[in-house]
């Protein structure tokens, strides 16, 4: 329990990171002269900071175990708020955002890759989606809480604040978490190599379309624009504005944690996954096509968005499936690394998009801004329909074909038997 509670932690600090800036953006636009486009930039940047930094998370994972992995990453992430405190302009800013980004990559994956280990797979689902919805406090934090903490103290004090308690779970993780076991004798695999095995597995190939859109498309709307669409097209004030964000975000807190006993009772984290972003991509497509008449109904389809669209915890657990032992950190950070990417991706095309349409009315602006959200989500959710529920060996492992074998042969368990320590007990 101690160490899913300061997994937690740096999770929770995490969702934060990559939300704020809707909140702040008010102030911090206009203090460092920056248009929406260029604040629509900053969080690009931090999203392909977080996916570039899967690389070695997924290396470290394997190699040196959690504990060291998510301390040294926090670290660079309070840096990083404090250098986005201290920025005087773009530049800085986005530098700033790359670091913070760079510094969360591991913040979840390091939960991940303990109940991998130390708990069998029918668990992970559960685990993972009460990780990811608990975590996302941090995104409630990100909202009227921090709009009004802004006001009342300003942006870069918030940054500096930020500093202070990243470092503090830095400490917290040295200090508690214990390393699951290592594995007797791992294959001596690169990481390259190993990530080259893991998008080689053709089981997962119509998986990845819907990973790297589904929580893309999510996230942009909660990260980035929820503010400007409840302010431009429905003329809510801050705190009006923090509220909407605030019922979003609740929703998707309450939609990650249901996701866990929902794929318990469904028994099966394909269909459960293909259900919630089927739901998402429709929501999605009604807020573009209706939501500029209504304000009640445009806070209800953001909150069925929120409630429906995290179905991270899901797709991870449906992915886990492939990976064998000794790939397991690299396979939740490859997986990571196509969310975080698709994440860095759309809101990038995001900006472009809004740059290339300065003539329209914000409520025609949005509206095929979320239309074409949820056309994305709708197309990719066919394709992941024809996915594989579940390997057929137990896992795959492409490395016994380049080795030569025959046939593929079972994989060494996922999990290791929970022992006293506290990681055993997370």
């Amino acid at each position: 329990m101690t160490a899913f509670l300061v997994l937690l932690l740096a999770y929770t600090i995490s969702q934060f990171d990559r939300g704020f800036l809707a909140m702040v953006a008010p102030d911090l636009g206009p203090d460092l002269g920056l248009a929406p486009s260029d604040l629509a930039l900053l969080s690009a940047g931090w999203f392909l900071a977080f996916a570039a930094g899967q690389v070695p998370t997924g290396l470290l994972l394997d190699r040196i175990g959690p504990r060291r992995t998510v301390a040294g990453f926090l670290v660079v992430a309070a840096f990083g708020a404090a250098s986005l405190g201290l920025s005087r302009g773009f530049s800085g800013a986005a530098t700033a955002m790359a670091l913070i980004g760079l510094g969360c990559a591991p913040a979840l994956m390091g939960g991940l890759y303990l109940f991998g280990r130390s708990y069998p797979p029918e668990r992970f689902a559960m685990l993972s989606s009460l990780m990811i919805g608990l975590g996302t406090s941090g995104d409630l934090l990100g909202s009227t809480p921090l709009a009004l903490a802004s006001h009342a103290f300003g942006w870069r004090t918030i940054l500096f604040g930020l500093c202070a308690v990243t470092l503090a779970a830095a400490g917290l993780v040295l200090w508690l978490i214990e390393d699951p076991p290592r594995l007797a004798d791992p294959p001596k695999t690169s990481v390259w190599r190993g990530f080259a095995e893991v998008a080689r597995m053709r089981a997962l190939w119509p998986v990845f379309p819907v990973v790297f859109v589904s929580y893309a498309v999510v996230i942009a709307t909660r990260s980035l624009w929820v503010g400007s669409y409840l302010g431009g097209v429905h003329g809510l004030d801050a705190l009006a504005r923090g509220n909407g964000t605030l019922a979003m975000s609740a929703a998707m807190a309450a939609g990650a944690i249901g996701y866990g006993p929902l794929e318990r009772l469904v028994r099966d984290p394909k269909r459960t996954a293909l259900g919630g972003c089927l739901v998402t991509g429709l929501a999605l497509s009604v807020l573009g096509l209706f939501g500029g008449g209504s304000t009640a109904l445009a806070v209800a389809l953001l909150a069925l968005t929120g409630a429906a669209g995290l179905s991270y915890g899901i797709l991870m657990a449906h992915a886990r499936l492939f990976f064998p032992a000794h790939l397991l950190g690299r396979g939740v950070a490859f997986m990571n690394i196509v969310f975080m990417g698709g994440a860095a991706a759309v809101q990038g095309l995001s900006a472009l998009f809004v740059l290339g349409t300065d003539g329209l009315a914000p409520d025609a602006l949005y509206g095929r801004l979320f239309l074409a959200y949820g056309l994305a989500l709708l197309a990719a959710t066919a394709v992941y329909a024809f996915a594989p529920r579940e390997p057929v060996f137990g896992a795959i492992v492409p490395a016994d074909a380049e080795r030569g074998s025959s046939a593929p042969t079972p994989p060494p368990p996922a999990s290791a038997p929970a022992g006293p320590g506290r990681a055993g007990r997370a």
